[in-house]
């Protein structure tokens, strides 16, 4: 297997790549941080990967994406499936006060998505085959006061992801979207953590098992499905009292 990894230094999307490591992949890793590529990359060799190739990129430099996407494909002579793993978890006290700050999260979490995605579409639409995964959030599901800005950007690619999988399954092209809940990882350390907080081990198993098993849309882990649903069915008059 032949798989681009983007945000490849997150901790969901390295507990998925040691999971391709051992099936012996190729595996094309880009991310911002030289450093912890190359740490990453030297992990997923010892665990078995059959070669691993690095690509340090600031993601909301959206200019290179197509040099990102041509360089994976040039490397690995071809590509069976993505990952795309980045983000950002948004400040909403600092976005609320500035503009600029809430553009910028929407750009890394959002729009650089969207442009990544258009242009692997393409590719594998013409391909006719693969499997496209992306690590949206259940923050999507529905706007809270708590994280909006977040929430938008995750419920604007949720949304993407349909379309997209309605117009690649003719193409025999699967696009999965993966809704993490709480996940005790770096990003969330700022939070008090809890009895719903998944360790990213799970999350990446869950991953990987859905790209695997060409899934559509994989809530994980599993019960945020259940969860999620009463949120949604909350009446709009009584869910803007709650403190969420």
């Amino acid at each position: 297997m032949k798989i681009l990894i983007i945000g490849a230094t997150s901790a969901i999307a390295h507990e998925t790549a040691k999971f391709f490591a051992r099936d012996g992949a190729e595996l094309f890793l880009a991310g911002r941080t030289v450093e912890k590529l190359e740490d990453v990359s030297n992990d997923l060799k010892v665990r078995g990967a059959k070669c691993t190739k690095t690509f340090p990129l600031d993601l909301s430099d959206l200019e290179r994406h197509q040099e990102l996407i041509e360089t994976a494909v040039e490397t690995l002579g071809g590509l069976d499936m993505v990952l795309i793993a980045h983000g950002t978890l948004s400040d909403q006290q600092l976005c609320q006060q500035n503009v600029t700050k809430t553009i910028e999260e929407l750009t890394i979490n959002f729009m650089s998505v969207i442009s990544l995605l258009t242009i692997l579409a393409n590719y594998f639409e013409q391909q006719k085959r693969g499997c496209i995964a992306v690590v949206s959030s259940v923050a999507g599901d529905r706007g809270r006061r708590s994280n909006y800005v977040y929430g938008t950007a995750k419920g604007g690619v949720s949304i993407f992801l349909q379309g997209l999988r309605s117009r690649l399954s003719t193409s025999g092209v699967t696009v999965i979207t993966i809704k993490p809940g709480l996940v005790d990882t770096p990003m969330t350390a700022s939070l008090k953590k809890g009895l719903l907080f998944a360790q990213p081990a799970r999350v990446g198993k869950g991953i990987y098992e859905a790209m695997m098993k060409d899934k559509e849309v994989v809530y994980l882990p599993w019960f945020w499905r259940p969860i999620m649903a009463i949120v949604k069915s909350i009446p709009e008059p009584i869910f803007k009292k709650l403190s969420v």
